[in-house]
């Protein structure tokens, strides 16, 4: 079986966006002070105190929210049903010949941030989370991973080409 341009495209974007998410999070895990219940953890200044570094273990979804959950309804909200919506959106844009390459892109970042996370909670139960913004209260970010950053880049990129599309 011939791959096409088109799906080896797709496929080179998911699996890069998916090991660089993997490469950063053995990175942090390896070498950052996680932070516990009983530790602070380590804080490492990237850029004063508007960027920073840090280990989290996030056991829910963006901003941890589900992490209170009762373990099915977990399992069916941040496992089952992103890897169903992941493998509808995979199937969408290798069907749909007519979506053009900055599309592409977006959703296979998407897909790409996504399965990276949702490996993460298969192999080690939560997220690991590292990056954290605050620039003097104008914007702050919650701790995100470059997954999550791989999934937002994508959002807004098809925000972009939707309102491209509209003139």
């Amino acid at each position: 079986m011939k791959l096409s341009k088109r799906s080896l495209y797709i496929i080179v974007v998911i699996v890069a966006t998916i090991a660089v998410d993997q490469i950063s999070k053995v990175l942090v895990r390896n070498n950052i002070q996680p932070r516990t219940e009983i530790h602070p953890g380590e804080r490492i200044s990237l850029i004063g105190d508007a960027f920073i570094m840090m280990n989290v273990e996030n056991s829910g979804a963006f901003l941890g929210m589900g992490s209170d959950l009762n373990p099915t309804l977990r399992i069916i909200l941040l496992l089952i049903v992103p890897i169903l919506v992941l493998g509808f959106v995979l199937r969408y844009i290798l069907k749909d010949k007519s979506l053009d390459n900055w599309s592409l892109f977006a959703f296979a970042s998407i897909i790409g941030g996504g399965v990276a996370n949702v490996y993460d909670r298969i192999v080690y139960g939560s997220v690991t989370d590292f990056f954290f913004i605050d620039l003097g209260g104008v914007f702050r970010t919650g701790i995100f991973n470059m997954a999550d950053l791989s999934v937002t880049t994508g959002m807004i990129i098809l925000v972009f080409v939707s309102f491209g599309k509209k003139k």
